[in-house]
């Protein structure tokens, strides 16, 4: 994928990680509903292995810190999830047309 393309994704899901973290404090106060969504997301990534960062051309230095990260995002659910990898999927590819005609210019 290009690079451009992946830091502007990487732009995304850090928005999209604090959006996250934002939603566990609720006028000042713990939503432990939204605590433990995110602790099972970080959980279920932690044992399958699961990692947006990966998807996306990324090699982080920690290696569970994709996984994680996959987690947080999962934790806000399938709709949120789905929506956030096909705007991934979609630049992707958008990305890859545009390399091949480039490449056949």
């Amino acid at each position: 994928m290009d690079k451009l393309a992946s830091i502007i994704i990487l732009a995304a899901v850090a928005e999209a990680l604090w959006e996250t973290i934002k939603m566990v404090f609720d006028h000042g106060k713990v939503d432990f509903n939204k605590l433990g969504a995110i602790m099972v997301g970080i959980l279920l990534c932690l044992l399958t292995g699961a990692d947006i960062l990966s998807l996306i051309g990324f090699s982080p230095k920690i290696s569970y810190v994709g996984q994680v990260l996959t987690g947080l995002l999962i934790s806000r659910g399938a709709n949120f999830t789905h929506d956030l990898l096909t705007s991934i999927y979609n630049l992707q590819q958008n990305t890859r047309n545009e390399n091949t005609n480039t490449n056949k210019q």
